[in-house]
């Protein structure tokens, strides 16, 4: 399955309508942090057939900032978000981010 990178506001919008659980991901480049969690997110995605996408957060910082608007959750990054029928049902940020943590999360 492969993995979108979410450019704007309706690519937002189309990926999150989708039915289902999917994986949001917002990814800092720059960060060492957000780097080792990517990895994380990776080796799941490997191991795991489920839809998702990556927010680069300076390179597309107004598709992030959506994010933290519509959910009201504050924006971190790195951070992963486990939404459902257009609700997020999980997030987590930083170190927390691991295959293990996101695994738990999908099997609830």
């Amino acid at each position: 399955m492969s993995q979108k990178q979410l450019h704007s506001i309706e690519e937002l919008d189309e990926f999150v309508a989708k039915n289902g659980k999917k994986l949001l991901f917002k990814h800092s480049t720059i960060c060492p942090i957000s780097t080792t969690a990517y990895e994380e997110f990776q080796a799941y995605l490997l191991d795991n057939q489920v839809e998702s996408a990556v927010i680069l957060v300076r390179e597309d910082r107004p598709v992030s900032n959506a994010v933290a608007e519509r959910f009201s959750i504050k924006h971190e990054s790195p951070q992963i978000f486990l939404l459902e029928d257009g609700e997020v049902k999980w997030h987590t940020s930083h170190w927390k981010i691991t295959k293990d943590a996101i695994g738990q999360a999908l099997n609830v």
